[in-house]
């Protein structure tokens, strides 16, 4: 196994971009939210890119899987925040709707990731 084989992976790739993405959107945010908001969107973001890392370097099938599904759950919570972020204008309706977009492209991503791990049917 090579230890920074995940970083190959174009679902770890694409969750950086999501990484780079929110903290450019967070700098239009305002100074009350820095602990907050920022802060959750911040640590949900980076966990994406973790649990594709540390997923992939598991042993057992059901480990990988499990930090997939854990990285699936971090994207979901960075979607919905930046919704609520569009609703209260901190990012604006082209800006969110270019966020989904990059989400949608990783949840695909990871969902194909997920079911190399399921065994085949043949």
């Amino acid at each position: 196994m090579e230890v920074f084989g995940y970083r190959k992976l174009i679902a770890y790739q694409k969750a950086k971009e999501v990484v780079k993405r929110t903290y450019k959107l967070l700098k239009k945010f305002p100074s009350e939210e820095r602990y907050a908001m920022c802060d959750q969107l911040r640590r949900a973001s980076v966990s994406i890119t973790s649990n594709i890392a540390e997923g992939i370097n598991r042993y057992s099938v059901k480990d990988k899987s499990h930090f997939i599904e854990m990285s699936y759950g971090s994207l979901m919570e960075v979607s919905s925040q930046f919704e609520v972020a569009e609703e209260l204008g901190y990012i604006t309706t082209e800006e969110r709707m270019s966020m989904d977009e990059l989400v949608k492209d990783e949840a695909r991503l990871l969902s194909g990731l997920q079911n190399s791990y399921k065994p085949s049917t043949d």
